[in-house]
Protein backbone atom coordinates (compact mmCIF):
# COMPACT_ATOMS: atom_id res chain seq x y z
CA UNK A 1 0.00 0.00 0.00
CA UNK A 2 1.73 3.43 -1.27
CA UNK A 3 -0.23 5.72 1.50
CA UNK A 4 -1.17 3.83 5.14
CA UNK A 5 -4.91 3.64 5.64
CA UNK A 6 -6.43 5.44 8.28
CA UNK A 7 -7.71 3.39 10.74
CA UNK A 8 -10.14 4.42 13.97
CA UNK A 9 -9.92 1.96 16.31
CA UNK A 10 -12.81 2.15 19.81
CA UNK A 11 -11.83 0.38 22.86
CA UNK A 12 -7.84 0.06 21.91
CA UNK A 13 -7.45 -0.35 25.60
CA UNK A 14 -9.23 -3.35 25.71
CA UNK A 15 -8.20 -7.23 25.65
CA UNK A 16 -8.73 -7.91 22.44
CA UNK A 17 -7.62 -3.96 21.72
CA UNK A 18 -4.64 -5.24 23.34
CA UNK A 19 -4.29 -8.25 21.46
CA UNK A 20 -4.58 -6.71 17.90
CA UNK A 21 -2.48 -3.40 18.33
CA UNK A 22 0.87 -4.55 17.18
CA UNK A 23 -0.53 -5.60 14.02
CA UNK A 24 -2.48 -2.65 13.87
CA UNK A 25 -0.04 -0.24 14.48
CA UNK A 26 2.51 -1.81 12.04
CA UNK A 27 0.17 -1.92 8.44
CA UNK A 28 -2.00 1.71 9.26
CA UNK A 29 -2.27 4.98 10.78
CA UNK A 30 -4.22 4.28 13.98
CA UNK A 31 -6.36 6.72 15.74
CA UNK A 32 -8.15 6.16 19.04
CA UNK A 33 -11.49 6.51 20.30
CA UNK A 34 -12.02 6.32 24.04
CA UNK A 35 -13.34 7.35 27.31
CA UNK A 36 -9.92 7.55 29.40
CA UNK A 37 -7.11 7.74 26.31
CA UNK A 38 -4.70 5.79 24.98
CA UNK A 39 -0.90 5.77 25.89
CA UNK A 40 1.64 5.71 22.90
CA UNK A 41 -0.44 7.68 20.20
CA UNK A 42 0.39 11.23 18.86
CA UNK A 43 -1.74 13.52 20.96
CA UNK A 44 -3.78 14.49 17.35
CA UNK A 45 -4.61 10.93 17.07
CA UNK A 46 -6.06 10.24 20.53
CA UNK A 47 -9.77 11.34 20.81
CA UNK A 48 -11.40 11.12 24.44
CA UNK A 49 -15.03 11.09 24.19
CA UNK A 50 -18.11 8.84 25.21
CA UNK A 51 -19.31 6.69 22.49
CA UNK A 52 -23.08 6.89 23.30
CA UNK A 53 -22.64 10.91 23.21
CA UNK A 54 -22.90 11.09 19.57
CA UNK A 55 -21.60 14.72 18.68
CA UNK A 56 -19.14 14.40 20.84
CA UNK A 57 -17.30 11.43 18.60
CA UNK A 58 -17.85 13.14 15.54
CA UNK A 59 -14.27 14.68 15.36
CA UNK A 60 -12.51 10.97 15.61
CA UNK A 61 -14.27 10.18 12.05
CA UNK A 62 -12.53 13.32 10.16
CA UNK A 63 -9.68 11.27 7.48
CA UNK A 64 -10.80 7.88 8.19
CA UNK A 65 -11.23 5.32 5.77
CA UNK A 66 -11.88 2.20 7.94
CA UNK A 67 -13.68 2.01 12.04
CA UNK A 68 -13.04 -0.78 13.82
CA UNK A 69 -15.42 -0.70 16.75
CA UNK A 70 -14.58 -2.72 19.46
CA UNK A 71 -15.81 -0.30 22.17
CA UNK A 72 -18.29 -2.30 24.57
CA UNK A 73 -19.58 -3.58 28.00
CA UNK A 74 -20.51 -6.81 29.35
CA UNK A 75 -17.56 -8.75 27.35
CA UNK A 76 -14.89 -11.18 29.62
CA UNK A 77 -13.02 -8.29 29.90
CA UNK A 78 -15.78 -6.00 31.32
CA UNK A 79 -15.54 -5.45 35.08
CA UNK A 80 -18.63 -7.67 35.58
CA UNK A 81 -18.19 -9.68 32.26
CA UNK A 82 -21.57 -10.56 30.83
CA UNK A 83 -23.43 -9.74 34.08
CA UNK A 84 -22.98 -5.74 33.39
CA UNK A 85 -25.61 -3.74 34.00
CA UNK A 86 -28.23 -2.84 31.12
CA UNK A 87 -28.01 0.81 31.47
CA UNK A 88 -24.55 0.35 30.52
CA UNK A 89 -24.76 -2.42 27.78
CA UNK A 90 -27.19 -0.06 26.18
CA UNK A 91 -25.53 3.21 26.17
CA UNK A 92 -22.18 1.03 24.67
CA UNK A 93 -23.55 -1.87 22.54
CA UNK A 94 -26.38 -0.35 21.21
CA UNK A 95 -26.81 2.98 21.29
CA UNK A 96 -22.75 3.33 20.79
CA UNK A 97 -23.42 0.77 17.58
CA UNK A 98 -25.43 3.15 16.40
CA UNK A 99 -23.66 6.62 16.80
CA UNK A 100 -20.70 4.86 14.94
CA UNK A 101 -22.33 3.89 12.12
CA UNK A 102 -24.15 6.91 11.71
CA UNK A 103 -21.28 9.50 12.28
CA UNK A 104 -19.08 6.73 10.11
CA UNK A 105 -21.95 6.88 6.94
CA UNK A 106 -21.81 11.14 7.65
CA UNK A 107 -18.24 11.22 7.38
CA UNK A 108 -17.93 9.17 4.57
CA UNK A 109 -16.07 6.08 6.14
CA UNK A 110 -15.45 3.31 3.28
CA UNK A 111 -15.51 0.03 5.97
CA UNK A 112 -17.20 -0.56 9.77
CA UNK A 113 -16.02 -3.70 11.36
CA UNK A 114 -18.09 -4.15 14.51
CA UNK A 115 -17.07 -6.59 17.03
CA UNK A 116 -19.44 -9.06 17.85
CA UNK A 117 -19.27 -11.78 19.98
CA UNK A 118 -19.77 -15.88 20.83
CA UNK A 119 -22.22 -14.59 22.97
CA UNK A 120 -24.60 -14.76 20.12
CA UNK A 121 -24.55 -18.64 19.87
CA UNK A 122 -23.83 -19.49 23.53
CA UNK A 123 -26.69 -21.28 24.25
CA UNK A 124 -25.46 -24.12 21.69
CA UNK A 125 -23.05 -25.36 24.50
CA UNK A 126 -26.37 -26.56 27.01
CA UNK A 127 -27.45 -29.26 24.57
CA UNK A 128 -25.29 -31.74 23.11
CA UNK A 129 -22.86 -32.91 21.20
CA UNK A 130 -21.35 -29.01 22.32
CA UNK A 131 -21.81 -29.59 26.21
CA UNK A 132 -19.40 -32.22 25.54
CA UNK A 133 -17.37 -30.00 23.95
CA UNK A 134 -17.12 -27.24 26.45
CA UNK A 135 -16.64 -29.99 29.51
CA UNK A 136 -13.94 -29.08 31.63
CA UNK A 137 -14.04 -32.95 32.27
CA UNK A 138 -12.31 -35.81 30.01
CA UNK A 139 -15.23 -36.75 28.35
CA UNK A 140 -15.46 -39.37 25.14
CA UNK A 141 -15.55 -36.88 22.68
CA UNK A 142 -18.45 -37.28 19.35
CA UNK A 143 -17.50 -39.08 16.20
CA UNK A 144 -19.13 -35.99 14.40
CA UNK A 145 -20.92 -32.82 15.27
CA UNK A 146 -22.55 -29.83 13.11
CA UNK A 147 -20.74 -27.04 12.83
CA UNK A 148 -22.66 -23.32 14.38
CA UNK A 149 -21.74 -21.17 11.33
CA UNK A 150 -22.55 -17.21 10.88
CA UNK A 151 -26.18 -17.90 9.52
CA UNK A 152 -26.77 -21.02 11.78
CA UNK A 153 -30.16 -20.10 14.50
CA UNK A 154 -28.77 -17.14 17.14
CA UNK A 155 -29.29 -18.51 20.62
CA UNK A 156 -27.82 -16.00 22.75
CA UNK A 157 -28.42 -16.40 26.56
CA UNK A 158 -27.31 -13.04 28.08
CA UNK A 159 -28.42 -9.54 27.79
CA UNK A 160 -25.11 -8.93 26.09
CA UNK A 161 -25.42 -11.30 23.18
CA UNK A 162 -28.77 -9.84 22.68
CA UNK A 163 -26.98 -6.96 22.60
CA UNK A 164 -24.40 -8.27 20.00
CA UNK A 165 -27.13 -9.41 17.56
CA UNK A 166 -27.78 -6.26 17.22
CA UNK A 167 -24.92 -4.82 16.51
CA UNK A 168 -25.02 -7.74 13.98
CA UNK A 169 -28.18 -6.72 12.22
CA UNK A 170 -28.21 -2.60 12.67
CA UNK A 171 -25.17 -3.40 10.50
CA UNK A 172 -26.87 -4.96 7.77
CA UNK A 173 -29.14 -2.20 8.01
CA UNK A 174 -26.70 0.37 6.85
CA UNK A 175 -25.08 -1.97 4.71
CA UNK A 176 -27.94 -2.40 2.81
CA UNK A 177 -29.46 1.69 3.07
CA UNK A 178 -25.95 3.39 2.84
CA UNK A 179 -22.82 3.15 0.63
CA UNK A 180 -21.00 1.89 4.24
CA UNK A 181 -19.90 -1.44 4.21
CA UNK A 182 -20.39 -3.51 7.53
CA UNK A 183 -18.47 -6.30 8.50
CA UNK A 184 -19.21 -8.60 11.77
CA UNK A 185 -16.55 -9.82 13.24
CA UNK A 186 -17.59 -12.79 16.02
CA UNK A 187 -14.32 -13.00 18.51
CA UNK A 188 -14.58 -15.83 20.36
CA UNK A 189 -12.34 -16.87 23.26
CA UNK A 190 -9.50 -14.26 23.23
CA UNK A 191 -7.84 -13.56 26.95
CA UNK A 192 -4.68 -11.06 27.97
CA UNK A 193 -2.77 -14.38 27.51
CA UNK A 194 -2.88 -15.97 24.66
CA UNK A 195 -3.09 -19.28 25.31
CA UNK A 196 -6.19 -21.58 25.35
CA UNK A 197 -7.84 -21.85 29.00
CA UNK A 198 -9.70 -25.24 29.94
CA UNK A 199 -13.33 -26.44 29.26
CA UNK A 200 -14.99 -24.15 26.07
CA UNK A 201 -11.68 -22.61 25.83
CA UNK A 202 -10.32 -25.67 24.59
CA UNK A 203 -12.81 -25.45 21.75
CA UNK A 204 -13.68 -21.58 21.21
CA UNK A 205 -9.92 -20.54 21.33
CA UNK A 206 -8.76 -17.58 18.58
CA UNK A 207 -4.94 -16.92 19.25
CA UNK A 208 -3.89 -13.30 19.06
CA UNK A 209 -2.23 -13.60 15.85
CA UNK A 210 -4.99 -15.93 14.29
CA UNK A 211 -7.12 -12.96 15.73
CA UNK A 212 -4.86 -10.33 14.11
CA UNK A 213 -4.62 -12.17 10.37
CA UNK A 214 -8.03 -12.26 10.13
CA UNK A 215 -9.02 -8.45 11.05
CA UNK A 216 -6.23 -7.50 8.67
CA UNK A 217 -8.28 -9.15 6.24
CA UNK A 218 -11.67 -8.00 6.55
CA UNK A 219 -9.91 -4.72 6.60
CA UNK A 220 -8.48 -4.69 3.23
CA UNK A 221 -10.99 -6.93 2.26
CA UNK A 222 -11.96 -5.88 -1.60
CA UNK A 223 -14.71 -2.88 -1.32
CA UNK A 224 -17.73 -4.60 -2.89
CA UNK A 225 -17.76 -6.69 0.10
CA UNK A 226 -20.91 -5.18 1.67
CA UNK A 227 -21.80 -7.14 4.72
CA UNK A 228 -20.58 -10.59 6.40
CA UNK A 229 -20.29 -12.31 9.73
CA UNK A 230 -16.84 -14.41 10.20
CA UNK A 231 -16.30 -15.87 13.19
CA UNK A 232 -12.92 -15.55 14.44
CA UNK A 233 -11.54 -19.34 16.02
CA UNK A 234 -7.72 -20.74 15.48
CA UNK A 235 -8.01 -24.51 14.42
CA UNK A 236 -9.04 -26.48 17.35
CA UNK A 237 -9.83 -30.16 17.61
CA UNK A 238 -12.92 -29.55 19.02
CA UNK A 239 -13.92 -26.14 17.25
CA UNK A 240 -17.60 -25.91 16.57
CA UNK A 241 -17.86 -22.60 15.26
CA UNK A 242 -17.20 -22.83 11.87
CA UNK A 243 -14.05 -20.44 10.31
CA UNK A 244 -14.50 -21.73 7.03
CA UNK A 245 -16.58 -18.87 6.13
CA UNK A 246 -14.11 -16.48 6.52
CA UNK A 247 -11.52 -19.49 4.79
CA UNK A 248 -13.40 -19.36 1.90
CA UNK A 249 -14.31 -15.88 1.42
CA UNK A 250 -10.84 -13.95 2.48
CA UNK A 251 -8.58 -16.35 2.49
CA UNK A 252 -7.95 -16.68 6.43
CA UNK A 253 -5.56 -19.50 6.95
CA UNK A 254 -5.16 -20.45 10.78
CA UNK A 255 -1.83 -20.77 12.17
CA UNK A 256 -2.92 -21.68 15.91
CA UNK A 257 -5.32 -24.49 16.94
CA UNK A 258 -5.69 -26.79 20.07
CA UNK A 259 -4.91 -30.09 19.23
Amino acid sequence: MSKKLNLLVTGLNGVVGKALRPALEERYTISALSRSGVDGLPDERVFKANIADIESIRPAFEGIDVVLNLAADGGLGSEDGMNAGWDSMLKNNIIGAYNVLEIANQAGVSRVILASSGATSNGYELQQPYKTLVSTEDLELPHSWDMVNEFSEPKPISLYGVTKLFGEDIGRYYSLTTPLSVINLRISSCGPIDEAGPGRGQANWSSHRDLQQLTVKIIEAPPDLKFDIFWATSDNRKLFRDNSHAKDVLGYAPQDGVS
